[in-house]
């Protein structure tokens, strides 16, 4: 029996970006399938509403890929898949996979010898990285930095010296609670010549994206708590 195909299904940024982020293709997809893993179910729901899915979500078979659920294994999620149905997987914003618990079951699908599509979709980092005006020749995306301030101190310092060594762009994120703790670290830490990219409520219409010295963030200081950001550093002398 063939397998079915496992779809990567990016899911909008910000609320009121429904247009910003659907694609023809995506439409039919959904439209195609009638089971997800999905990282929240509320938000599923309402992305397949708002993305245009003509099946009764009644008829939807969702299995839920939380934090609270992960424990309980994952063989459930593959059933589908090893009798031949389609299945797409959504994370709770942005790219299944990208800074994402769904990489998991994309490399077991992998192991189980399925197909894996990704469809075409917003990605924070990718589209923060495209408005800051640094490398993307060379690029890392560290994830979250240590919450402890003596070692998310010497962590940027360490991102900063690796920018300049390698001409590379570092990208990183927090936790959006802790986003001024973040910038007002990195103020104090780096160079005042580093160039910082803050990146904030991306494709929402409070979307705020600019790029300056560290010097120059000093003197005014953006407010970001609880606006989901993207940090991008790049040193170069």
């Amino acid at each position: 029996m063939p397998l079915g195909t496992l779809y990567l299904i990016p899911v909008p940024l910000a609320d009121e970006a429904a247009a910003k982020s659907f694609t023809p293709y995506l439409v039919d997809t959904i439209n195609s399938i009638k089971e997800y893993i999905v990282e929240n179910e509320k938000t599923a729901r309402r992305f397949l509403k708002e993305a245009g899915l003509k099946t009764p979500q009644s008829e939807l078979l969702i299995h839920d890929y939380g934090k609270h659920n992960r424990a309980d294994g994952t063989a459930e999620f593959f059933k589908g898949l090893q009798t031949g149905n389609d299945v797409g997987i959504m994370s709770e914003a942005g790219c299944p996979g990208i800074a994402d618990p769904g990489a998991e079951l994309v490399e077991k699908a992998h192991r189980m010898g399925i197909k894996v599509v990704p469809l075409v979709g917003p990605s924070s980092i990718l589209l923060a990285l495209m408005a800051s005006g640094f490398s993307g020749q060379s690029f890392t995306f560290n994830g979250y930095l240590p919450i402890d301030k003596v070692l998310r101190s010497k962590k940027i310092k360490e991102l900063e010296n690796l920018s300049e060594r390698n001409d590379q762009t570092q990208i990183f994120i927090e936790t959006p609670f802790r986003n001024n703790p973040m910038l007002e670290e990195i103020l104090k830490t780096a160079n005042p010549k580093t160039r910082l990219c803050i990146a904030c409520d991306i494709t929402a219409p409070t979307e705020f994206i600019q790029t300056k010295t560290v010097g120059e963030w000093q003197k005014k200081v953006p407010e970001l708590h609880k606006r989901p950001t993207i940090f991008l550093i790049f040193h170069k002398l």
